[in-house]
């Protein structure tokens, strides 16, 4: 990332955060309700059940290291199983005292937020803990894990190009159905879309999770403007890194560089790169729309045959256009979800023309017809 940007960057994280200026403190579940009287009421097609410390403890086998599943900003997630027999994923927040203020509003957050919104591209919140001072987030439990994960090989399945086409198409999915307004009428910006936030289903449907940093976008404005830059960095919109003004666009631009994950392989930052390698979008962006060099960028672990050129070339030229520095030469998200749908149909095709004359190719005359 260039110098001027890093400094931006850090100078903004120094500035006072409006968004935590309360100091921890427990509060009834009936306070929790974001202070947004523009929100209209969503229909709830399922309810978040509340828990008790007890029960958490019960359903992790008190937080037993056989249940753990992995570590985020907010704390641990476990494995869990509740009374009724579902299995579920049960964040535990585990902060230091100076961030505990930060946390208690991410949980509330994403409690109000999750408790709104129903799409089969959103992982879904069964309940939540507020018991005293412990705070769990119970979800419906991701038998895959996470996209990164698989990407990067600590998970054991392969993903091959049709699968990564699926898992982009449902992630452009989750994001566009934020930013259309949802079920509640007003657009919502995730801003902390990353590989580790989508998850993956038994059949590698993709859900985005993690919504502790979502902004709802105030009616009849496009730009919503931060004291302090949050997300991920490597993910970072410059725009927003420059000017704190957060935009749906913010959330476009950290979805391309996903793509450019699920293209690649590589990590969106690698510190065991070479300084001048170590951002993923900055190696690339200049030859993604060289067919040539380009070549060079897709990655080694997938199988030759699970991908045609073509589908290729048109997936890093919507990944170059998403990560555009300038926000207005970005592609909306229902954009996305169209080229991804196309860049989908066009391998499919590209493919199955490939096997038929691959495979007429072995067939040779005999007395009595063809034989392979």
């Amino acid at each position: 990332m260039p110098f001027g940007l890093v400094s931006a960057w850090n100078k903004r994280r120094r500035s006072k955060s409006e968004d935590c200026t309360d100091p921890w403190t427990y509060k009834p579940v009936e306070l929790w309700q974001l202070d947004d009287q523009a929100l209209r009421p969503a229909k709830r097609h399922h309810g978040s059940s509340v828990f008790t410390l007890k029960e958490m403890e019960e359903a992790s086998s008190s937080f037993s290291d056989g249940n753990f599943l992995g570590k985020g900003g907010f704390g641990r997630v476990y494995k869990g199983t509740l009374r009724s027999g579902e299995i579920v994923a049960i964040k535990k927040m585990e902060l230091p005292h100076f961030k505990e203020a930060e946390g208690e509003r991410e949980f509330r957050v994403e409690v109000d937020i999750l408790s709104r919104l129903d799409h089969p591209n959103l992982v879904s919140l069964l309940g939540y803990s507020a018991d005293g001072k412990n705070r769990f987030l119970v979800y419906e439990y991701m038998r895959n894990g996470n996209l990164q994960d698989h990407l990067n090989g600590i998970r054991e399945k392969k993903m091959e190009w049709p699968l990564r086409l699926k898992v982009a198409l449902g992630a452009a999915r989750g994001l566009a159905y934020l930013h259309s307004g949802s079920s509640i009428g007003i657009p919502i910006i995730h801003r902390d879309m990353k590989s580790t936030n989508i998850l993956l289903t038994a059949d590698f449907e993709a859900k985005i999770s993690d919504f502790g940093l979502a902004k709802f976008m105030p009616e009849g404005r496009e730009t919503y403007a931060t004291a302090r830059v949050l997300g991920t960095f490597g993910y970072f919109d410059p725009e927003y890194a420059l000017t704190g003004k957060l935009t749906l666009q913010s959330d476009v631009y950290a979805f391309g560089v996903v793509l450019l994950e699920l293209l690649t392989g590589r990590r969106a930052v690698d510190l065991n790169q070479g300084p001048n390698d170590q951002n993923l979008v900055l190696q690339v962006r200049h030859i993604l729309n060289d067919r040539k060099k380009m070549q060079n960028l897709i990655d080694p672990e997938m199988n030759r045959t699970s991908y045609t050129m073509e589908s290729m070339t048109m997936f890093a030229n919507l990944a170059s256009r998403c990560v555009r520095p300038d926000s207005r030469e970005r592609p909306p998200m229902a954009e996305c979800i169209k080229e991804l749908q196309l860049i989908l149909s066009t391998n499919s095709k590209g493919m199955n023309m490939a096997l038929h004359k691959f495979g007429y190719q072995w067939l040779r005359p005999t007395s009595g017809g063809f034989l392979l």
